[in-house]
């Protein structure tokens, strides 16, 4: 919402400068997202929370303004003339056949009125707040909606049949060409408004109207509307037909209903001052939904319990008077300035549905005062801490990942359903939301490739080409009717695994390194094995299975071409997904399985195997090969160098394996390496057909 600096002092004389009160409207919860200053003046670019449509008026912000200030806010009490010759009762008809989507309806009759463009002053106005001038009435309306929060819309009299406004809900397949030119399909469900023919739908209630009634120059009489709908309704509608507008905006949150004869007045006031006209007496006001103001009772006690600190009685009643609370002291002890038994009794204003709770009233207190003025302190715990079980394996996964160069992220879980099935299995059905926030998300993450492909996408659009991350969080599946969530962590990585240096050249990540990061990991579970094969969205030239003693946990590889060019990523994607659960129990197996032994006092001994290989053959394989020997004075056994080119073979490669021996017992003798070496060197060529390399 832009807020126009000038506009509000109409009901606040506030003194402030633009940069300061943009400061303190972000201090008591308005965000703000900066400040223009353009020629009509300094304009305060407010983000409005979802639950506060009472700040989408200037009017709602002078209140706040009013209450932060401990100024008077300037009632609006228009007084528009009236014919007293014809009333508007008699001249339009209104029925409500869905009073569960429409709450209120007001009608009012404009005869006579000369449509043209707006005097300047409105232009300046209605450009400054983002909206274009269109005529002197539909920018009337437009008007009253930026200055009290409440949208209206404005018909052609004479093109509304047998002048009856009916609201119901749309017929199936039931169409309606709206203001921008657009024919549209409505559900069944969708709040419609039709004239007399009642098949004719002449605008979508709370939303946009139709174009069939639409105000043009050649209009001479207005039937006004400005009415009240369901907010959940509205929502549902603007995120069916996929049309966001101010109106739905307002209405969607939850406008004011109790503000819509008012701002039917003021619009009538302001259209009689532009285009002039006749505006017959009385109002058409169908009100179905009416509701008992609700009392909620403050007390000084839950206010301590709450912020620990006390605020004067002083403070507490002018601030909920100037938000339109009205409270007043109902405890024993009123007029005792301080009493810790001192309660008031609040009435809910119309225009803050959001506030239902004691609270609610805390809050508003509390951000008005001003949160700085509490000190900060811990609340008392009512029962100690303890840590989860997992809470040690997951510090040192996080740890190590830390170590090796990775950041975590948090994401959020709500992703599009087209970019979620890029990476679910086939067989997994996915977790649709009810409710969703928007069509880019309307499903729970079936894996969390999903989020790390899109934070890696994220970062390498604004020029960071050098990315490791990891995210420890939970992917969210159904299981026909049961939904399952499940504790998983995810790695992603892109561009280089080491920068420029003095004595060393930069070099790429590879799949090598995210191999090796993985294993890593493993070796706090007690190692981990690798298998082939993958998901189609790794490429099968560089992707693997991990498992934990032969139980599946993950996969791992390089993104396929395929799905990168789909997400215009143009860099070598590598991502893992690991399971937790198995993960956790397996290091917590680990450390309680883990015994003392003394350092050996004997040296161990180094000898390097040159190896040549075939095309296929794993490391796996050469040390299943080696450890089937039972040889007890091998120690480790390390990949040290892989070599592919001058004088190596066609279809083989070069692999340089360093195994360590070492005896607990005595030192080893030359000749015992030597018959080790060679029971090594007999194992490999029978098994794997390995050669030792000569050049």
């Amino acid at each position: 919402m832009k807020i126009v600096y000038n506009w509000l002092k109409d009901f606040v004389d506030v003194k402030a400068t633009p940069d300061e009160l943009a400061s303190r409207l972000a201090l008591s919860g308005t965000n703000i997202g900066g400040i223009e200053n353009g020629p009509h003046g300094a304009v305060i670019d407010a983000e409005v929370s979802s639950n506060r449509p009472d700040s989408l008026g200037h009017y709602g912000i002078a209140r706040e303004i009013s209450a932060i200030y401990k100024l008077p806010l300037k009632p609006v009490t228009p007084k528009p003339k009236e014919s007293t010759a014809a009333k508007a009762a008699d001249a339009a008809h209104v029925e409500i056949q869905s009073p569960e989507l429409c709450g209120r309806f007001t009608a009012r009759v404009i005869r006579g009125a000369k449509i043209q463009p707006s005097p300047q002053w409105l232009k300046d106005r209605l450009e400054a707040s983002g909206v274009a001038s269109i005529n002197n009435v539909v920018d009337a309306t437009n008007y009253v909606m930026l200055e009290l929060g409440h949208a209206l819309h404005a018909f052609d009299y004479d093109k509304v049949r047998d002048h009856r406004i009916v609201v119901r809900r749309a017929k199936p397949s039931e169409k309606i060409r709206t203001l921008d030119g657009i024919e549209r399909i409505l559900a069944p469900g969708i709040c419609v408004i039709s004239d007399g023919d009642s098949s004719r739908a002449v605008g979508i209630g709370g939303i946009m109207g139709g174009a069939e009634t639409e105000i043009s120059f050649s209009t001479k009489n207005i039937l006004l509307e400005c009415a009240w709908f369901e907010p959940v309704a509205i929502r549902r509608a603007a995120r069916a037909l996929k049309l966001h507008t101010e109106a739905s905006t307002r209405f969607g949150r939850g406008a004011d209903p109790e503000m819509a004869e008012l701002a039917s007045r003021r619009c009538s006031e302001l259209i009689l001052q532009l285009a002039g006209g006749e505006l017959l007496s009385g109002v058409v006001d169908i009100y179905p939904g009416k509701r008992a103001p609700k009392k909620i009772l403050l007390t000084r006690a839950e206010l301590l319990r709450i912020m620990g600190a006390d605020v004067p009685d002083k403070e507490i009643e002018s601030s909920l008077s100037a938000l339109g609370f009205s409270p007043v002291r109902v405890d024993q002890n009123r007029g005792a300035e301080g009493s810790l038994l001192a309660a008031w009794e609040c009435t809910q204003p119309s225009w803050r549905a959001d506030v239902e709770r004691e609270i609610d009233l805390i809050e508003e207190v509390a951000r008005i005062y001003g949160l700085d003025k509490f000190p900060p302190r811990l609340p008392a715990a009512r029962q100690g801490a303890a840590r989860l079980p997992h809470y040690e394996a997951e510090a040192r996964l996080r740890e190590r990942l830390i170590g090796l160069g990775y950041q975590e992220i948090l994401t959020i879980p709500h992703v599009a359903e087209d970019r979620d099935a890029l990476f679910r299995p086939p067989d997994v059905q996915p977790a649709r939301l009810a409710n969703p926030l928007s069509e880019e998300a309307n499903v729970l993450k079936s894996t969390g490739i999903v989020t790390m492909t899109t934070a890696l996408e994220w970062n390498l659009n604004r020029g960071q080409r050098n990315v490791r991350l990891f995210e420890i969080g939970r992917h969210y599946r159904l299981r026909g009717s049961e939904s399952i969530e499940t504790p998983i962590l995810t790695i992603g990585a892109t561009g280089q695994a080491r920068e420029k240096g003095l004595y060393e050249t930069a070099r790429e990540y590879s799949f090598a390194d995210l191999k090796g990061d993985i294993d890593a990991l493993g070796a706090f579970a007690g190692g981990s094995t690798w298998n082939e094969g993958g998901s189609a969205w790794l490429n099968p030239a560089g992707r693997g299975r991990i498992a934990l003693h032969n139980e599946a946990i993950g996969e791992a590889g390089e993104l396929t071409r395929r799905v990168a060019e789909q997400l215009k990523l143009r860099q070598e994607i590598f991502l893992a997904e690991l399971q937790l659960a198995p993960l956790y129990s397996a290091i917590r197996e680990a450390k309680e399985s883990r015994k003392y032994q003394p350092l050996p006092r004997f040296p161990g001994v180094e000898r390097d195997f040159s190896l040549l290989l075939a095309d296929g053959t794993h490391f796996s394989d050469v040390v299943a090969a080696i450890r089937a020997l039972n040889i007890q004075e091998i120690a480790n056994m390390e990949a040290v160098d892989l070599y592919r080119g001058k004088n190596v073979p066609a279809g083989q490669y070069s692999l340089l394996v360093r195994v360590t021996f070492q005896s607990r017992e005595t030192t080893l003798t030359e000749a015992q390496l030597t018959d080790f070496s060679a029971r090594i060197i007999t194992a490999l060529e029978k098994q794997l057909s390995a050669h030792l390399r000569s050049t």
